[in-house]
């Protein structure tokens, strides 16, 4: 079963664009490497950047915020073509954006928002949409148990864009429904440490998970970590309690087909081949793009 979000026009164009590229020196400040998905994500932009003309200059900011305004910062003193940001949260990111544009280097988001006032600081943000992911998520879920369901929540990174959104996402379709609630939440941090964590927590606290109808994990690799939490306490995920949550990586597809996991949301690690043409026709010729182009997201079910 799928569900498709809608390409934008400007994406649709740009990835169908032959033109050949000049080459460019990008500046490229990565969350990152938690969980599965961000390092298949940073490898797929560094794999496929000479196919598109682009010199790379890659920075792992290692979660944390202060290593990527440095990042940041040492972009601009180089004089790159244009700075891609992954960013760790949403807020702080005013001053260093306002000094790119002062020294007039372009930026794009990448995956995650900023939350600025100024959205001039920024060409456009190139990413899935987490609020929908959310969405489909909790679809999925209400229709699976009929609209009646007691959820515990495995949180992203406090902060971050994907943890705000998809957490609003989800919430706007359980709240929908009077039977479905969310009755334990907590963070753990995009990894399959943090979500096992939480998941000895949850089991503690609810008595081994009774009257849990649902685990909701805003990332595979928490998911994955309150599997192995299940199994430790005799519990069997995926029947006992219904699994849902997003990335769609191996290993959750390896869970899903051992009937360990029910449900994952795609967001696409292989993205740059929405980006770099993006990036490259608007420094070929400078125009006006949306704020957001959005890249589709999947519903992929256990059979």
């Amino acid at each position: 079963m799928k569900l498709n979000t809608i390409l934008t026009g400007v994406a649709a164009s740009a990835l169908m664009s032959t033109a050949a590229f000049a080459d460019v020196t990008i500046g490229f400040s990565q969350v990152g490497s938690e969980g599965d998905w961000r390092p298949a994500f940073s490898k797929n932009m560094q794999d496929e950047a000479a196919t598109y003309g682009v010199d790379l200059k890659f920075a792992n900011a290692q979660g944390k915020q202060e290593e990527q305004l440095r990042a940041v910062r040492a972009f601009v003193a180089q004089g790159v073509d244009a700075i891609i940001i992954a960013p760790v949260v949403v807020t702080g990111w005013e001053d260093v954006l306002e000094e790119a544009k002062d020294a007039e280097i372009p930026v794009f988001l990448v995956d995650r928002d900023v939350d600025v006032e100024d959205k001039s600081l920024y060409v456009s943000r190139i990413s899935a949409d987490f609020n929908l992911e959310g969405k489909i998520a909790g679809a999925w879920l209400a229709t699976e148990s009929l609209g009646s369901c007691k959820i515990v929540e495995m949180q992203g990174t406090t902060g971050s864009a994907p943890a705000i959104e998809r957490k609003g996402g989800f919430e706007a379709v359980i709240d929908q429904f009077p039977a479905m609630e969310i009755v334990a939440t907590q963070s753990g941090d995009f990894t399959t440490e943090g979500g096992k964590k939480v998941m000895e927590a949850f089991i503690k606290s609810t008595n081994n998970l009774d009257g849990i109808c649902a685990a909701f994990a805003h990332n595979d690799n928490m998911q994955l970590g309150a599997i192995q939490a299940m199994k430790e306490a005799g519990l069997k995920p995926g029947e006992d309690v219904l699994m849902v949550s997003v990335d769609y990586v191996p290993a959750i597809v390896d869970a899903m087909n051992a009937g360990e996991a029910n449900a994952s949301v795609e967001l696409r690690s292989a993205v740059a081949e929405f980006i770099y043409p993006v990036i490259t026709d608007y420094l070929d010729s400078p125009t006006d793009l949306p704020k957001w182009i959005v890249i589709p997201s999947d519903l992929h079910v256990a059979n």
